[in-house]
């Protein structure tokens, strides 16, 4: 094997093991979140899915609330607005929630996840979705 093919070995192989270094961090810093470091159940910092809550973020004002019945999207009965447009979001087998803004990264709350839309949006505008 030439040099700088042993070069780029070594790269694959660290870059393996990197990635396995921060899931095994990932996973664990999950799992302190969900049971504390104690071990037992961590609460939930906000509102649940049954909450709700009106607080000014970042600037933008963002809400939530359980559903009124027969109004709720993509399998979630809890609604979010930021500033007064409506965040789809939709709950996960897990519990977590989800959203079009941050749909790769679940959150523990509908606040969490309101509040990392925030952030995710950099001041941009929430489109509605049709």
């Amino acid at each position: 094997m030439s040099e700088a093919g042993h070069h780029a070995e070594l790269t694959r192989r660290r870059m393996l093991q990197g990635a396995g270094v921060a899931l095994t961090a990932a996973v664990g810093t999950a799992v302190l979140g969900l049971v504390g470091p104690t071990g037992t159940p961590a609460a939930a910092a906000g509102p649940g899915g049954h909450d709700t809550f009106d607080e000014v973020y970042r600037g933008r004002r963002i809400q939530g609330r359980p559903a009124a019945s027969g109004h709720h999207h993509h399998g979630a009965d809890y609604t979010v607005q930021i500033d007064g447009e409506e965040l789809h979001v939709m709950r996960n087998a897990d519990g977590t929630w989800i959203s079009v803004v941050n749909h790769y990264q679940p959150h523990q709350t509908p606040l969490a996840l309101a509040r990392a839309a925030v952030v995710e949006l950099q001041g941009a505008t929430l489109v509605p979705i049709a």
